[in-house]
Order: structure tokens, then sequence, then C-alpha cells
């Protein structure tokens, strides 16, 4: 019998920006393809028309939500926990992050099966304040406590659940796709770029990407001939986003394009001469697989997710260390970079990291979770099937 599962937490898909939404945008068709009944219940004000009702398999139901900053998700998964459990009643709740993990008690009271994909922790995300972080943090502690399997999406995430909160979770990361034959270079041309002569960061306007600190070093880099492509836009019209743009205009040689998708965006990866990801915060970075992917030199800040990956041809700097990056540029642009350490590259990411090997990772998640018959949750660490006492719901 084929599984019905419904997704919720993301904005919406396909084409829609944000690695959550990537994430569905790779897995969803690939479960329906094993078999799956997926349903995504997407935000209204982000869900493009013109994907209709199915996409690739994956049925799409519009649910209403407030385009708010603060508000957005918690009413939206409020009102999409309401609709799984009296209107779609799935055999998996797959919820997306730690915020809707506030409503896995409710979930749980509804009688459905929760699974919760943890991809980072959201709370340390230097756009909240001190209220949107106690909300996220107890979204984080409910999901753990009461899903009746949680995901990780790296190593990291699944050793802080396991020490914060005592709780053993899967580890389903993220992946990426072979890239095909090289595109073409021609819509650099409309941004002004020259292949092998830009430096590309992919990424939402949010204040953990550190696009200022990006900026800054690029120019104290002094690369001649070189541009800064920033390639995204903001979720929310906002004074940090204001200021990036601001902080760009300035520069000739520093590029905005908005958000990008489709050949536009795998041709900004492909002709990059070197990729950058200065963060604060991170999950899994999906961009920055994708530059591996691609075979790209890659420069990243010290924080724990880009440690972790052990990845080659990554050079990591000290977190807002605007002198180190400035160095690593002028370091990069003058390396050369041999079709040899691109391919080892690729095929470092390739091995690692697949949409597919993740898609059946993720099946037989559902399938453990379904034959505990609804009322059991998940592993505490501590003993070998040591279950979750039943929660008292």
């Amino acid at each position: 019998m084929d599984l019905r599962v419904t997704w919720l937490g993301l904005r919406g898909l396909p084409g829609v920006q944000g690695g959550v939404e990537t994430h569905a945008e790779q897995l969803c068709p690939r479960l329906a393809a094993l078999g799956c009944r997926v349903t995504v219940l997407t935000r209204a004000p982000y869900q493009p028309s013109a994907s209709g009702s199915l996409w690739q398999g994956v049925r799409l139901r519009r649910l209403w939500a407030p385009r708010h900053k603060h508000l957005e998700t918690v009413l939206h998964t409020l009102l999409g926990v309401l609709h799984a459990g009296f209107v779609e009643r799935p055999d998996v709740l797959h919820l997306q992050a730690i915020g809707p993990g506030l409503w896995v008690p409710l979930a749980r009271l509804l009688g459905l099966r929760v699974v919760l994909t943890h991809h980072g922790a959201d709370h340390a995300r230097q756009k909240w304040g001190p209220l949107a972080r106690a909300v996220l943090r107890a979204g984080e502690k409910a999901g753990a406590r009461w899903a009746h399997e949680i995901v990780g999406i790296s190593s990291g995430i699944v050793e802080n659940l396991a020490r914060v909160h005592g709780r053993a979770a899967t580890l389903i990361p993220n992946g990426v796709n072979a890239p095909g034959a090289a595109p073409d270079a021609q819509p650099l041309t409309r941004f002004g770029l020259q292949a092998g002569r830009y430096v590309l960061l992919v990424g939402r306007l949010v204040p953990e990407k550190r696009h200022l600190d990006l900026i800054r070093a690029f120019v104290r880099a002094r690369l001649p001939g070189w541009k800064l492509a920033l390639v995204g836009a903001a979720d929310h019209a906002d004074a940090h986003a204001a200021q990036v743009l601001q902080a760009a205009s300035r520069h000739t040689d520093v590029v905005c394009t908005g958000f990008q998708q489709g050949q536009a965006l795998q041709a900004l990866y492909a002709h990059a001469g070197v990729f950058v990801l200065p963060s604060s915060h991170e999950g899994q970075p999906i961009a920055l697989l994708e530059a591996l992917s691609h075979g790209l030199p890659v420069i990243a800040s010290d924080i724990a997710p880009h440690v972790g990956l052990g990845a080659p041809g990554v050079a990591l700097f000290p977190l807002g260390d605007i002198d180190a990056l400035a160095q690593q540029l002028r370091q990069a642009a003058a390396r050369p970079q041999t079709e040899a350490l691109r391919d080892a590259r690729r095929a470092w990411v390739l091995e690692r990291h697949d949409w597919d090997a993740s898609a059946r990772a993720t099946l037989e998640a559902y399938r453990r979770v379904c034959t505990l018959g609804g009322a059991r949750a998940g592993h505490r660490r501590g003993g070998a099937g040591a279950a979750l006492p039943d929660p008292p719901l």
C-alpha cells in the first residue's frame, strides 16, 4: 500500500528561494517516484500559481498564510496541522525545521504520526529577537520530545540533539545533482560578468549570510578585472536587505542579480572563479554543496557546519575577519584551477551527497514510524530500543 505523506513547514515549490524549499523540491518528487502519495501544504503568498495543484507527481495544496516575518511560519503550521488532522489524515506528517516543531504535540493529539527534519538551530540566526528565539527553542524541544522520528541533515545536528535533548536522530544529509555539460555562459552577459573572473555568493539577503563582510573583503582584496556576484533576494523587505543593496550599489564591480534559478543559476555556478560562504549560521548549506558539484574552489567561514563537511578545496577563515577573507580572495584569484582539482571536488561531493539515497532513507524513516502504530515516540539516548514513554496526550 502506498504511504500517504504530508509535508509542512516550507513556503512552496518549485522555484521558491530557500534551503528547506530546495530540500523539498529535490526530495518530494523522488518520494513520489518511490510510491509515496506526497502532498505539500504550501503558503499561498509564495506558491507559484503556474505550478497548479500537481507537480512532478506531488500534490500541492495552498493554504492561507500572512506574509509576515514573525507570524507566517507559526500560523501556517498551525493551520496545516489542523488541515492534516481533520482533512488529509496522512500516514505520516513530515514537518520541516524546528519552528514548525512547536506544533508536534498538537499533531500527536490529533492522532498523527510525525517525522520532523531538523535543518539547523534557527534560534541562532541573527535576524531573530529574544521572543522569536525563545519560540524556536521551544519548537526544537517539542519536536525532540514528541516527534515519532527526528531527522538531522548533518552530523553536527544529530550530535547536538543527543547532547542537548537526549534524543537519537537519523542522519539524512542534503544532496546535489550531478551537473551535466557546462551550460552556456550567455546568461552572464546581462549581469556584466566574465567567466572565471567573479566571486559568487548564493543566499538570501539575511544577516547570517554576512553579505556585508564579503563586500568589504572583496573591496579590500582589490582584484583587477574581477567582480562580486551576490545571487539571492530578501523574503521580506527590511533594513538589512536595504543595507546590503545600498552597500553593493557603491561599487561598480559588485553585482546583485536577485533570485535566480534554472539555467541562469547553473551558469552562474558553472563559470564562477570562486564561491564564498561567509555565514555565521548554517545547517548543511546546499549552496556550498552545489558549488563543489561544479568543481569550484570554496572559501567559507570557520563555523562548525563548514568545518564538519571536511570537503576538499574548502579554505576556511575566522568568522567576521575581513582581512583574512580578503587574503583568501587574493590567493584564490591567483591560484590556477586545474581540471584534476575540479574533478576531485565533484567526486567528493557526489559520493557523499546523493538526493536519491536521501529519498530512500526518508522512505525508510516513514516505514519505521508507521510500524509504531501511531502511539509511541522515538528513541532517547541511553539504550538500544529504549523508547520514550507514551506521551499523556
